[in-house]
């Protein structure tokens, strides 16, 4: 077994904690009820977002800076992850606020926000894959890594800069039960370990596409002249 292969095990087993302490441990809530249950994977899932899109800013600002192609794959491996939890992110959100707010979605500035940070990344990566491969593309990807990640910092205090729907601050406010706040820690610890695993094993796999793609050797262009000859 790989080391790849025992993260990845590790990281299902961990997750599988995480559910225990969601659905075994932590008290239903009195007001909101089962439902609220949603906030220990919506949160953290939230948290493993932001972390995955510093790696895109340091891989971008250290590849703008020495051009170090390794950078580069952990940034794109680092968006791709990102990615995934961001759209965790907004379907728990969506389905925990249906039975709260009566709709599932609202152009609340904590959402509308996190659907910006999706789509900024959904465009890092259509140009990764759209645009030749080179310095060029690279480059420009970077840019749009560094610059997008403004927005993390608005999604994150965009519930205290504004008037908003979406819930305040719980956990730095003291707002959570004990079991609850154990249980919210100890699935964000679980879920950043599951978004560093992603990124590991997709950073590997970065790493064989770009050795695939270089021992690609492109056949020769004929000359009709040539072809005629050889005919």
């Amino acid at each position: 077994m790989t080391r790849y292969e025992k993260g990845a095990v590790a990281a299902v087993v961990l997750m599988l904690v995480a559910a225990g302490f969601i659905f075994l441990y932590a008290p239903t809530d009195a007001l909101q009820g089962p439902v609220q249950r949603i906030f220990y994977l919506h949160v953290s899932s939230a948290i493993a977002a932001y972390g995955c899109f510093a790696v895109v800013l340091i891989g971008g600002v250290v590849y703008l800076w020495k051009e170090n192609v390794a950078a580069d794959r952990l940034a794109r491996a680092g968006a791709l992850v990102g990615l995934v939890f961001t759209t965790v992110t907004l379907v728990m959100g969506m389905i925990w606020a249906k039975p709260i707010w009566n709709t599932f979605w609202t152009w609340d500035a904590r959402l509308t926000s996190t659907l910006v940070l999706w789509i900024i990344y959904a465009g890092y990566l259509m140009v990764r894959r759209l645009a030749d491969p080179g310095r060029q593309a690279a480059r420009f990807a970077a840019v749009v890594g560094i610059f997008g990640f403004i927005d993390v910092p608005v999604v994150h205090f965009s519930v205290t800069w504004w008037r908003t729907v979406h819930p305040g601050p719980v956990v730095i406010n003291d707002a959570l039960p004990p079991q609850m706040l154990i249980a919210f820690f100890v699935t964000m610890a679980c879920t950043l370990f599951l978004a560093a695993v992603m990124i590991a094993i997709r950073y590997r796999i970065e790493v064989l596409t770009d050795q695939a793609a270089e021992k690609v050797v492109p056949a020769p262009i004929v000359a009709p002249s040539e072809a005629g000859s050889v005919r």
